[in-house]
């Protein structure tokens, strides 16, 4: 019998079906599940980069729910074999077998966040709308893959202005992931070189911006 996770009501389960359908249009459209102490952390990769030269930021949507209090997991599946129990509105189903998606090995820390400001959640919706009618502007017709991805790592990765100089990902993240519902200000914390966008309907968690170019040449030996 395939593995099951209990939630405390059908609302719940519904909930996780309905990121993991998000995060199945974004991304690779995997889902890492990882549950302890009663609460489970959805995470998805909307934006990360596939290969050592792909200028893509590393852009991961979170929400966090009530779970089991016995469950303990961690496990990263593909968000399509997600469904719910027949027979309980309050239970999903696991598939057999997970995945192992690159992103899934690069976590935030879990502590140390520094408020660093905030910004409104207008102002995400429109810089994802402002992106996303960039991107499908540069793209030519029928681009392949690569270019798609040079594309959009140009686009997503930029630092910008509205955002504190975070990349314009993270604004889509929360635009795509359906974390912006209402007139709220996303509170912005930073740990190392994460910053974390919190909304009352998730959080989106960005690494970098990253630094573009060579590093300075340091000199070494004895000085004179």
């Amino acid at each position: 019998m395939s593995e099951r996770l209990i939630f405390p009501d059908a609302a719940s389960a519904h909930d996780v079906l309905t990121f993991a359908g998000r995060a199945r249009t974004v991304g690779d459209g995997s889902v890492r599940l990882r549950a302890e102490a009663g609460t489970i952390v959805l995470t998805a990769a909307p934006l990360a980069p596939r290969g050592l030269f792909d200028a893509t930021p590393t852009v991961l949507a979170m929400r966090a729910l009530q779970v089991d209090p016995e469950l303990v997991c961690d496990l990263v599946v593909d968000a399509a074999s997600l469904s719910a129990a027949a027979d309980d509105a309050a239970a999903l189903v696991l598939p057999e077998a997970g995945l192992a998606p690159a992103w899934a090995g690069v976590s935030p820390p879990r502590g140390g966040w520094e408020p660093v400001g905030a910004v409104p959640a207008a102002t995400l919706a429109s810089r994802a709308q402002w992106g996303i009618a960039a991107v499908a502007e540069a793209l030519p017709a029928d681009p392949g893959d690569d270019v798609v991805r040079i594309v959009r790592a140009d686009v997503w990765g930029a630092p910008d202005a509205e955002l504190a100089g975070r990349p314009l990902g993270a604004a889509f993240a929360a635009f795509a992931m359906g974390f912006i519902g209402g007139e709220e200000d996303a509170r912005m914390l930073s740990s190392g070189v994460w910053t974390r966008f919190t909304l009352a309907r998730g959080h989106v968690l960005v690494r970098g911006p990253q630094r573009v170019g060579l590093t300075p040449v340091r000199t070494t030996g004895a000085a004179d």
